[in-house]
């Protein structure tokens, strides 16, 4: 009887032992994707940044096309990020349909967290992008660490919201990855205040909460269903969003309404640049799919931490490709970036391990 009992905690002890090694492997790959997610982040973003200094663009924002101050400020912003949005979404659909997943594509659309899926992709697409875009044309490159608050902010709704845990030495992580963010950030900053200062860090504090709340939502969707169907459900949202009903609006607002848009959308895809834009919407594809499935696996501070990486990898890949590439100045990397970028590491090796388990060890 002893001995039965004895082998039976052994089982058991065992079973716990495989589960842990188990759920580290499951968080160790989590944490992998999140930061690739940010990687591939930055990669488009700065393919977005390269469509938008050529081609038809480079006529459109240097004024000699005639168009109105709101169209340069706010239209062709919101253009670039629509059109950007639809040529992911052609990627996620061909993906699902390569795959044989367009037919669960569409009957996810018809469920609850398929409609969760619509929600984050209108918080974190048409809601955030957009105030986003408005805030940094308001109130400068000053804003753009604001925005990345969405970090802390993630963290804390997926503490309200999912319940997840959220530890001093996970708060800790966070407060470093938000202070590299700043430090990367600052390097844009002129000194100059604009007059739309206070406008634009309100815009800005709202896009954080979007993309916080989205990659709270997104994660916790993502959980139930496929990433791949999620980021199709996403983006095919928020391009439709973005095209049908928000840049219409601002036609409106403009004063020439729905003509305007039309003919600058169908000059922009006719442009050559379209096919920079398809490239970097391969890019957004795969950086949202990556983070939705990120912050699945290990948790929504942890892989927005990890997503976080992107205030770096922007910047990094549009001095390789629009400095060093193409031969384009001003877009040299400052030394206290890459202070910031060591922070950044530091604060997601804090959140995604304790130190004291390597001190521990050491002493052994």
């Amino acid at each position: 009887m002893v001995e039965k009992t004895k082998n039976y905690s052994n089982a058991v002890s065992k079973a716990e032992s495989t589960k842990k090694k188990l759920d580290k492997k499951y968080f160790n790959k989590g944490l992998n994707i999140g930061i690739q997610s940010g990687i591939y982040y930055g990669l488009y973003t700065a393919l977005v940044t390269t469509a938008t200094v050529y081609g038809i663009w480079k006529y459109w924002y240097s004024g000699e096309a005639g168009l109105s101050d709101i169209t340069i400020a706010f239209i062709l912003g919101t253009l670039a990020t629509g059109i950007n949005d639809l040529t992911s979404a052609i990627w996620a659909l061909a993906n699902s349909i390569i795959k044989g997943k367009f037919g669960d594509f569409l009957k996810t659309l018809k469920t609850k967290p398929g409609m969760i899926m619509v929600f984050a992709a209108v918080v974190g697409g048409p809601i955030a992008g957009v105030t986003y875009i408005l805030a940094v044309q308001m109130g400068g490159p000053v804003v753009i660490p604001i925005a990345g608050l969405n970090v802390a902010i993630g963290a804390i709704l997926g503490r309200v919201i999912l319940k997840q845990e959220l530890s001093a030495r996970t708060i800790l992580g966070i407060v470093i990855c938000l202070a590299s963010s700043l430090l990367i950030g600052a390097t844009s900053l002129t000194g100059e205040v604009k007059d739309g200062m206070v406008l634009g860090i309100i815009l800005a504090i709202v896009a954080a909460f979007g993309w916080g709340l989205e990659g709270v939502i997104a994660g916790f969707g993502t959980s139930m269903i496929d990433s791949e169907i999620g980021i199709a459900i996403r983006q095919t949202t928020s391009s439709l969003t973005n095209l049908l009903i928000v840049l219409p609006i601002f036609g409106v607002i403009e004063g020439s309404g729905i003509h305007l848009i039309s003919n600058l959308f169908v000059n922009a895809i006719t442009d050559p640049t379209i096919l920079i834009l398809f490239a970097s919407g391969f890019f957004t594809f795969i950086s949202f799919a990556f983070w939705y499935k990120g912050n699945s696996m290990c948790g929504a501070a942890l892989g927005m931490a990890c997503n976080g990486t992107y205030t770096f990898w922007g910047p990094f890949f549009c001095w390789i490709i629009l400095g060093i590439i193409l031969k384009n100045p001003g877009y040299e990397i400052a030394p206290i970036a890459w202070v910031g970028s060591l922070l950044m590491a530091l604060g997601i090796f804090i959140m995604s391990v304790n130190p004291l388990d390597y001190l521990k060890r050491g002493n052994k």
